[in-house]
């Protein structure tokens, strides 16, 4: 199951980021019907696989690795220093607190918010494309799963 686990995030964030999230340690937990849902560290949560699509949501442990793992701005949104305390306390990025995003990410990724000094404050997923979070000033970019100070 573990390999498994590291597969899906090799797929879904890049190569070697399932090594970084699930340390061999990890256990993990099975959904009613047999399948892999829950991966842990310890008694902490790092991801949760989702049933509709198979792929990762992230807890702030697993974000925390994710971003220490991955070198900016790779999987990054970063927002504007005013937006930054409103979001590390749970609230969406809207586009126009948005000042840079990495240019893969697409629409309904999984990614991590940071401010300009790229301190970790939130994952979520991505509501528009990079193009769009940039130039649209109007609307949700990122909508928060879980914050830093949650």
């Amino acid at each position: 199951m573990l390999k498994r686990a590291r597969l899906i995030a090799d797929l879904q964030f890049g190569r070697g980021a399932g090594e970084a999230l699930f340390p061999d340690d990890a256990t993990f937990g099975l959904s009613s019907t047999g399948r892999l849902r829950y991966l842990y560290a310890g008694k902490e949560r790092l991801a949760t696989v989702r049933a509709g699509d198979g792929m990762l949501t992230l807890s702030m442990l697993g974000a925390e690795r994710l971003h220490s793992a991955l070198p900016a701005p790779r999987l990054r949104v970063v927002v504007s220093d005013e937006a930054a305390p409103f979001i590390a306390r749970g609230g969406n990025v809207f586009a126009r607190h948005v000042v840079a995003v990495d240019p893969e990410v697409r629409a309904g990724e999984e990614l991590l918010v940071v401010d300009g000094q790229d301190r970790l404050l939130a994952t979520g997923r991505a509501a528009l494309s990079p193009e769009e979070m940039l130039q649209i000033r109007r609307g949700a970019a990122v909508q928060t799963r879980k914050a830093a100070e949650d």
